[in-house]
């Protein structure tokens, strides 16, 4: 049987389904404890190389994701991995665009776009998704289009 992510350390969001995903910022070390299986890096420049299985998806600090759809095929592989595997999600502090990430995951879960982000702030941190667009993204995640700006 798999270790699953310690649903009490710091970073794990518990989703309704049950499904445990850790977000980080990478400028910080990495954690103690087991190490993810498969992870999505939501950087300006391509993340760098780890031991396990690794996506990177372009997104600059404050901004948003240049290719929404990739943004949707990644963090919908992201939710299904979560069932069976330990997922990471994490940007370099952690907080604006791997808040907006895990509201977004949140939303696959079935939390309802407008309550995504307050759902993310209560369980992961209080400041996540840091922008005005960053929220609109994520209610535009929840419609089904993902293309706010």
């Amino acid at each position: 049987m798999i270790e699953r992510w310690d649903d009490t350390a710091p970073g794990v969001l518990k989703l309704p389904s049950g499904r445990l995903v850790r977000g980080r910022g990478l400028r910080r070390p990495l954690p103690e404890g087991p190490a993810p299986m498969f992870a999505v890096y939501l950087l300006g420049r391509p993340a760098p190389p780890v031991e396990w299985d690794a996506r990177w998806l372009r997104w600059p600090d404050f901004r948003l994701p240049s290719d929404r759809e990739e943004a949707r095929r990644l963090l919908g592989e992201a939710w299904a991995r979560a069932a069976t595997e330990r997922v990471e999600v994490a940007c370099g502090g952690g907080v604006g665009r791997t808040g907006t990430a895990l509201a977004c995951l949140a939303v696959l879960d079935g939390v309802p776009g407008d309550e995504a982000v307050g759902y993310v702030r209560a369980g992961y941190h209080r400041r996540a998704v840091e922008t005005p667009w960053q929220r609109r993204f994520v209610r535009a995640f929840a419609a089904g289009s993902g293309t706010a700006a």
